[in-house]
């Protein structure tokens, strides 16, 4: 039975460990959910702690179970593409909307060039963070190589570029591309170009793989490629490279709405018709798709529930980092509208 209290709340361990009538070890297990604390005295502590209104104090506790309450999301671009480019925006908010519940804060981290590597690394290290997600990592980056190493709990959206023992969350960037093929040539076109991602980064890779596997698949050799690095201002100068080639096409798929959204203005601006004479498919579904003229046709990845799942995964992961490896992969769909 939990002993009554007066008026003065109790603010310390050992003042809760009073009310409930246990030790102070215990009311310290009950807090940090560690083994070895029997049902009816954790309900004590449990009781007492309701009753008091007792808060426990995060840096305090943190000194014994070297929590933070902070998790870093750590992405490898430019400030400006981050900053303009509504994939990272969902990520945010995807993530944001698992933490903000719990009390954990989400740290934003930028590792554009070397120097800035370097100087979060050294934060890392320091344990102001609990784990990390990574996104957008480039085959060059050694951060999630690094942080593995030293058991820093971390997860990667997309899965990584080499063989490291890492959890991951991704979408099926082949499987996408062989849905934008194969709706492109549903529409009869045969001669299919692509403007292809960074081919430094899986989801530049996988993307240029289930353009080709797809058309192989159906005997159909593949048109003209270019490349772009998921970004405005990168599709414009491919669109404007395929046009030169001089190699017919009648489709196009690009790997990212972004992209596309500078390969409908070179389009537009060669008095090419989309899509009656070129009939283009995107990829992400993002914000840049409604906004297109015409209307983006494009792959769906649910990028806020993969972050969800990628931040969920990380918490896990600071709870045992012993976990096996995990990776879970979301399923592409093709969202059709006026490009095609």
């Amino acid at each position: 039975m939990v002993r009554p209290t007066d008026s003065t709340q109790p603010r310390t361990i050992k003042e809760i460990a009073a009310v409930a009538g246990v030790s102070k070890s215990t009311v310290s297990r009950v807090l940090n959910d560690t083994p070895g604390v029997s049902p009816k005295a954790r309900e004590l502590v449990r009781s007492a702690i309701e009753a008091t209104g007792y808060q426990p104090n995060r840096a305090a506790r943190s000194l014994v179970t070297r929590a933070t309450g902070s998790i870093g999301l750590v992405v490898s671009e430019a400030h400006a593409r981050i900053f303009s480019d509504p994939f990272f925006a969902s990520m945010v908010r995807g993530a944001t909307q698992v933490v903000r519940p719990l009390g954990i804060h989400l740290v934003l981290m930028l590792a554009e060039d070397q120097r800035a590597r370097d100087q979060l690394l050294e934060y890392l290290r320091h344990g102001h963070v609990d784990g990390v997600l990574f996104v957008s990592t480039h085959a060059a980056d050694p951060l999630p190589r690094i942080l593995v190493a030293e058991r820093l709990p971390v997860v990667l959206s997309g899965r990584p570029v080499s063989r490291l023992q890492v959890s991951y969350v991704d979408v099926d960037s082949v499987a996408g591309a062989g849905l934008a093929v194969e709706h492109l040539l549903e529409l009869g076109r045969r001669r299919i170009a692509t403007i292809a991602g960074p081919q430094d980064m899986p989801a530049g890779q996988d993307r240029l793989r289930g353009f080709t596997e797809a058309l192989a698949a159906h005997g159909v050799r593949p048109g003209p490629v270019a490349y772009g690095d998921f970004d405005r201002g990168s599709g414009a100068r491919a669109m404007e490279e395929l046009l030169a080639s001089g190699a017919p096409f009648d489709g196009l798929f690009v790997a990212s709405d972004l992209m596309a959204l500078d390969a409908l203005a070179v389009l537009r601006e060669h008095a090419l018709r989309v899509p009656e004479d070129v009939a283009v498919v995107g990829f992400d579904d993002s914000v840049a798709a409604t906004q297109a003229r015409p209307a983006l046709t494009t792959v769906r990845q649910p990028v806020e529930e993969m972050a969800k799942a990628l931040t969920l995964t990380l918490l896990d992961r600071i709870k045992d980092p012993d976990a096996p490896i995990t990776s879970r992969v979301f399923p592409p769909k093709l969202v059709r509208r006026a490009s095609t």
